[in-house]
């Protein structure tokens, strides 16, 4: 079977080839590129992100890659967001009392951990849900972590009786947090897969198994 293809969204999001390294010993053909065709045509697109939320999503917006992103999602193809790339799929990102608007996939609002330390750095357990395809065979394993926002409730109204809600798993730090979403193509990690080891290495694995 040849192996997937999957775009790494190039759009100045720091070092990403870690991500590329990391998907590549999973398996994939990987290319780092933000021109249309590459967004459209790959099996899978993973967006990286990291830094501050209005800072990523003016960058996303400076590359024209939101238009992207939401033809591929409405089509059905795949896409995995990571970190600020996983936060700017909700509504909104709140930093130092600015509010951003976010692509607005899910409901929700990013915003500073309700913690005595953050950031929140290192390894952390999750609780997957029941049938989670990402966390197949690592649901007890732990994942590795660096930001100091999140999404800290989840307020989702199904809009139609046939609609499967997406799938949330959590983690705890002062509170409990969304550390991944799963939502027929569109699925994000607030951890990074890249650098949580084996574990980070089976769920992308276990990504592409469903390209």
């Amino acid at each position: 079977m040849a192996a997937k293809t999957v775009t790494v969204l190039d759009y100045g999001s720091g070092n990403v080839r870690s991500a590329v390294r990391a998907l590549e010993a999973a398996g994939a053909e990987v290319k780092l590129s933000a021109k249309p065709d590459d967004i459209l045509n790959c099996d899978g697109l993973f967006v990286p992100g990291v830094g501050a939320f209005a800072a990523v999503m003016q960058a996303l917006k400076d590359v024209g890659a939101i238009r992207w992103i939401g033809r591929r999602i409405a089509g059905g193809r795949p896409v995995l967001g990571v970190c600020v790339g996983h936060q700017v799929f909700f509504e909104e990102g709140v930093e130092h009392g600015i509010r951003t608007e976010g692509i607005g996939e899910w409901p929700g609002t990013v915003a500073l951990l309700k913690a005595p330390v953050v950031p929140h750095m290192g390894w952390n357990t999750l609780t997957p849900p029941a049938g989670s395809k990402l966390f197949a065979g690592i649901e007890d394993e732990r994942f590795y972590f660096v930001h100091s926002y999140a999404v800290q409730e989840w307020n989702f109204e199904v809009a139609q009786p046939k609609m499967i809600p997406p799938q949330i798993t959590w983690a705890e730090h002062g509170g409990p947090f969304i550390a991944a979403v799963e939502n027929g193509p569109l699925c994000a990690l607030q951890f990074h897969p890249e650098k949580s080891g084996d574990a980070g290495a089976k769920l992308l694995r276990n990504w592409l198994e469903t390209l």
